[in-house]
């Protein structure tokens, strides 16, 4: 195996802090769109998804191996059912995917682009990979085909904004304090600016 692929013990504990971190914003957002939810109706939850998401476009952005978006997915999925999410274990698949989604997309480029269209890119590959999941799950192919396309493309606008871009500001804001010293994004940005 390519020895870039490797993992640091460093590595391993950002993507655990992360997915615990993000794990606790996930149960918190789920208040957020019960609320929104009340007020604007069932199609909220496309329209917020995109947040839970963002973890793994951050893990990804910061670490650049495989297996940083999926790992941080189901590590932020560990965390709300060790706090008592009643979505229970069925969480741990929830996360699976939407890790999958967004690693499928960074596997594309092969680990080597984290620039911000494929940040984007993976929080759509994080909505499209969650949509055909809730399809089966929630039985989608009952509902009217306009409302299908709607609740399709709220969903992949908010992977792109709430997952992809957001992830972005955030690995930004992170990168400025100086804590992603040393790692496989600080590299990046030297060789970039040599």
């Amino acid at each position: 195996m390519d020895n870039r692929y490797a993992w640091t013990l460093r590595e391993i504990l950002i993507v655990t802090v992360l997915g615990a971190v993000f794990g606790i914003l996930y149960l918190a957002w789920v208040q957020v769109w019960l609320i929104a939810q009340a007020i604007f109706g069932p199609i909220t939850m496309d329209v917020v998804m995109g947040f839970w998401f963002i973890v793994s476009i951050v893990a990804a952005a910061i670490i650049r191996k495989p297996g940083a978006a999926l790992a941080s997915e189901l590590l932020a999925a560990v965390m709300q059912i060790l706090l008592g999410s009643p979505a229970g274990l069925l969480l741990l698949l929830t996360g699976l995917i939407q890790g999958a989604g967004a690693e499928a997309v960074f596997a594309a480029t092969r680990w080597r682009n984290y620039r911000l269209p494929v940040l984007i890119a993976a929080g759509v590959g994080a909505s499209i990979f969650s949509f055909a999941y809730t399809w089966i799950r929630f039985d989608y192919g009952a509902l009217a085909p306009g409302l299908l396309i709607s609740m399709f493309i709220l969903r992949c606008v908010s992977g792109a904004l709430l997952g992809g871009l957001l992830g972005h500001v955030v690995v930004e804001a992170l990168y400025r304090t100086g804590v992603l010293s040393g790692l496989a994004i600080d590299h990046a940005k030297r060789e970039a600016h040599a």
